[in-house]
């Protein structure tokens, strides 16, 4: 009942800010002009695009769904339409009353289109109040080199400032000194768990049925929350609506293929995308026996249907499933990801937008030992979620964008159940207990363009987490013992956390070319990751706030100066930023976290933070194209009962990280992309001596974090060539050539200590690296 009389409180005060920023002035009663932008050669609703009045400079962007809408008083106006990649659009219009007016902009050639995508979307907007936001589109990341030539939205985000790899050739990703598990990543606005396939060395995000990747560091938009890094939105192709086409490829470690194309009539479109490898189909080669037994593969599996039901109602079917499978001689390991997401748009008035979205999320993971023996078992976890959002887009005035809505999710979780699988099984059954939880959010936000020079964004975000039975809580004492145990009842909800989240942002145009901003944003994270490895593993297991695990807690604040310069080609923007966290959670020393029902026992609690400066310039002249990034940054943390409560560098500190990303265009067919990257060795405990006790060798650590990785280098390079399109043919291919690593720099990954054989009672290090140079062959293609 309290949950019902604060959301009741927020949505009153929501309800009388839209009215008032309705009323504000005589803009509420001007003519509005609405409508969709698309490409014209797809159908694709294009996100962010630019429309204005280019006799007032009043103007909007399109929202996540192509929609725009203009406030404007009566007359004959001049509309100008930008997005990048396309050319641009500029229509003379008599406005008298409400006019809708769909928008189809042209694409540039493709290669220009290619080559500029990154180099001017890969940086906010210079008016535009947000901070820490990167955009990429899919066209251009399949120029830049990748590990076996598999092209990956994830690496290349992690070319940008403030993100970094988890470790070597990883999927999982640091932003400004945080942990994989506070990214929020989400496809077609579905929570994916775990991002990655071959234990992190690829994404789970199919290139060619990708349409737009945005990530936000921090600063993260109201109507999104849970996590305090970032948002990742990844959002799937709608399907072309003009004809059937397709796009795949042909590479060293995987093949791909996509579908799409309009069912009976350009109202309903399809896309289907399928990407497998096929390691296991040359094992059977392999010398030994074990290995031409084994299985090692992956597989994606994208869908979604979009169906125009009138002018005013769209509706969006789309849905995930991938799968990792390993197979040895007696095991079997399997894990994945599955997602399906129900949107309902509904155009209200020109004024008025809505989305209901329906989602359910799924990741699941199973291991098994099959010998015929009595020690044959089978484990299996999974984390099942329902969701459920409604979103509003208002557009009272052209001062004024308001956005509002509610989320509710359920989270289900089965940590782990273990079982012998044969009648005289040595194993004991364990199954440890599920929770569940309810996690709700209720947020409002104001895009509010205060004066010509001058926009602010303010809106505020009312989070709450409940835990709910069926399901056990155990109590411990102030040495983390336990003490006593407690059941609840299915449906009973023993405990509740509040969050009040405010957000802000603010852009001041000191000329064309110049701005400045600075935000705010506090965020709360109810749902935690226990793992002992860098980058995440499908062992690794999410857990919730509880009684005895409070909700994590951020509070940014940055600044920065954004120029450009050339009309365009060339800007450079500089961050800083503050981050300060409250409830950290980091792990004791020696730590049990695999089947562990007394999980929050081995939990330490504490403080920590995060400051840094990011700078990012891209470039686009004369046939080059690309960015550098650097970071300077530092993230420690201080928790009671870890390192002498004494303070510690996170383990995904790096003092210094330098990306340079060029691409040189040879030629209308050649292409030739580079990119080089360096970063600080990562925080690692080491052991500084040894001592004998009952003749076994016990090591002697560093406090924790003390010592660092060597420093991490590498240059990769890529060659593209484009076969001669046939006048009148459809068909078009191209080879790219991708050398991982170039120069064969053997970067640690790991460091174990062992005995010096040429030196008794010594200890040496020994360096384990995974690459030297990888080179790779990808066919890619299109009709």
């Amino acid at each position: 009942m309290k949950i019902f009389y604060c959301f009741l409180i927020f949505f009153i005060w929501g309800t009388t800010l839209c009215l008032y920023a309705g009323d504000e002035d005589e803009l509420s009663r001007l003519p509005v002009l609405s409508g969709y932008i698309k490409d014209s050669q797809s159908g694709e609703v294009l996100i962010g695009a630019t429309v204005y009045i280019l006799e007032s400079g009043i103007g909007a962007a399109s929202n996540l769904y192509g929609f725009y809408s203009i406030s404007t008083p009566a007359g004959n106006k001049t509309l100008v339409v930008k997005s990048l990649g396309y050319k641009s659009l500029q229509q003379e219009l008599d406005v008298q009353s409400n006019l809708t007016f769909n928008i189809s902009l042209e694409p540039e050639s493709e290669q220009l289109s290619e080559v500029i995508v990154i180099a001017n979307q890969s940086h906010t907007k210079l008016e535009e109040p947000l901070m820490g936001v990167q955009r990429i589109k899919a066209a251009k990341i399949k120029e830049v080199p990748a590990l076996m030539g598999e092209v990956d939205p994830i690496k290349v985000l992690q070319l940008m400032p403030g993100i970094s790899a988890a470790s070597e050739g990883s999927s999982g990703f640091s932003v400004r000194g945080g942990n994989p598990d506070q990214n929020l990543i989400v496809l077609d606005e579905a929570i994916v768990y775990n991002a990655g396939h071959m234990m992190g060395f690829f994404s789970v995000f199919n290139n060619d049925a990708i349409k737009d990747v945005n990530i936000y560091k921090g600063d993260i938009p109201a109507r999104s929350g849970g996590r305090l890094s970032s948002l990742l939105d990844v959002r799937m192709k709608d399907g072309n609506s003009q004809r059937f086409s397709g796009t795949g490829g042909i590479g060293t470690i995987s093949s791909r293929l996509t579908l799409e194309g309009p069912i009976l009539s350009e109202r309903t479109t399809f896309v289907l995308a399928g990407r497998r490898t096929y390691a296991d189909l040359f094992l059977p080669f392999a010398k030994e026996e074990a290995a031409r037994d084994a299985g090692l593969y992956f597989y994606d599996l994208n869908a979604k249907i979009s169906h125009t039901i009138s002018d005013r109602d769209r509706i969006y079917l789309s849905a995930y499933l991938g799968r990792d499978f390993f197979k040895g001689a007696d095991s079997k390991i399997g894990f994945g990801n599955q997602t399906i997401t129900l949107r309902w748009n509904h155009l209200f008035s020109p004024r008025l937008f809505s989305n209901l979205t329906l989602i359910s999320s799924n990741y699941d993971y199973m291991l098994s030992f099959e010998s015929g023996s009595a020690d044959d078992f089978e484990w299996i976890s999974n984390l099942r979620d329902y969701n459920a959002k409604l979103d509003f887009n208002y557009y009272p005035n052209s001062k004024h964008s308001i956005s509002f809505g509610v989320q509710s999710i359920y989270h289900n979780i089965l940590p782990a159940h273990v079982k012998g699988t044969q009648d005289n099984t040595v194993f004991n059954e364990i199954k440890l207990p599920r929770s569940r939880a309810w996690e709700h959010g209720l947020y409002l936000e104001d895009t509010h363009k205060a004066t010509d020079a001058i926009t602010l964004r303010y809106g505020l975000r009312l989070s709450a987490f409940q835990n709910v039975g069926k399901g056990v809580l155990h109590s411990y004492d102030e040495d983390y013992n336990v003490n006593g145990t407690t059941e609840y009842e299915k449906g009973e909800v023993f405990n509740t956390y509040w969050g009040i989240e405010p957000r802000f942002g603010a852009s001041w145009m000191l000329s064309h070319q110049t701005s400045v901003k600075a935000a705010y944003s506090r965020s709360f994270q109810y749902m935690h990751l226990a793992g002992n490895s860098r980058s995440t593993t499908p062992l690794d297991v999410w857990f919730t706030s509880s009684p005895n695990v409070k909700p994590q807690q951020s509070d940014q604040i940055s600044a920065g100066v954004f120029r450009k310069f050339l009309n365009g080609s060339f800007d450079v923007g500089v961050e800083t930023f503050y981050k300060e966290m409250r409830n950290t959670i980091d792990f004791k020393d020696y730590a049990e976290l695999l089947l562990n029902e007394y999980l929050e026992g081995e939990l330490r609690f504490g403080t920590g933070y995060a400051y840094g400066l990011e700078f990012l310039t891209n470039f686009n002249f004369h046939k080059w194209d690309g960015w550098i990034s650097y970071t300077l940054s530092e993230s420690k943390r201080k928790i009671e009962g870890i390192n002498n409560n004494k303070s510690y560098f996170s383990p995904y500190d790096h003092t210094h990280d330098i990306s340079l990303v060029v691409s040189r265009e040879l030629s209308k067919r050649l292409t030739l992309s580079a990119n080089w990257v360096f970063f600080t060795g990562a925080p690692v405990t080491f052991p500084v001596g040894r001592f004998e006790s009952g003749g076994n060798i016990v090591p002697i650590y560093s406090d924790r974090n003390a010592e660092r990785m060597p420093d991490y280098h590498r240059l990769d390079l890529a060659l593209t060539w484009r076969n001669k399109l046939k006048p009148g043919r459809r068909f078009s291919g191209e080879w790219n050539f991708s050398l991982y690593n170039a120069y064969g720099q053997k970067n640690a990954w790991t460091i174990c200590f062992v005995e010096d054989e040429d030196v008794p009672n010594r200890t040496k290090a020994m360096k384990t690296y995974l690459f030297t140079f990888v080179p790779s062959v990808t066919y890619n293609f299109k009709f």
